[in-house]
């Protein structure tokens, strides 16, 4: 039991440090910008602004109004963390990107549901452009989900049965 434990403790710590550093920056914007307030780190290409995502990811669903609408998102995001830790546990610890990519994710999930019980949205400050083409705001989270979801997709592929010609 204890070698299982030991041989999944990587993962957890990825989980642990993906949540620290979010909650790390986030409070860091919180406490230093006001709502909507930008500064330039690469003039043309990247600013901080702290911007309120009442929506899911890149902004997605920002727009809908509901009373209700942070208590849905939230208990999405707990069946998706639950679904993660799931599937997590019923994988192998030795697949080391398969594992990664599941910690990514809930590190993030957990950052950004954390942001949601709290405050009722999520804080977004990275924002990336390219003259008048504006990237959706995002944060440390957001990046962590991606990048999982990214090497996910990788694992997948790189176990895919190759098909018959």
């Amino acid at each position: 039991m204890a070698s299982k434990l030991q041989a999944r403790l990587p993962y957890f710590i990825l989980v642990v440090l993906t949540l620290l550093v979010d909650r790390w920056t986030k409070s860091i914007i919180h406490s230093n910008f006001g709502l909507n307030q930008s500064v330039s780190v690469i003039d043309g290409l990247f600013d901080i602004t702290y911007v309120r995502n009442t929506g899911v990811a890149f902004g997605i669903f920002n727009s809908f109004s509901s009373p209700a609408k942070s208590l849905m998102l939230s208990l999405f995001t707990l069946m998706a963390a639950a679904i993660v830790i799931l599937y997590s546990l019923r994988s192998p610890a030795r697949n080391r990107l398969l594992q990664g990519a599941l910690s990514l994710i809930l590190g993030g999930a957990l950052g950004n549901l954390y942001d949601r019980v709290n405050y009722g949205y999520v804080i977004d400050f990275v924002e990336i452009y390219f003259r008048s083409y504006h990237w959706p705001a995002f944060n440390v989270a957001d990046s962590a989900i991606s990048t999982g979801v990214v090497l996910l997709a990788l694992e997948i592929l790189r176990h895919e049965a190759p098909r018959p010609a």
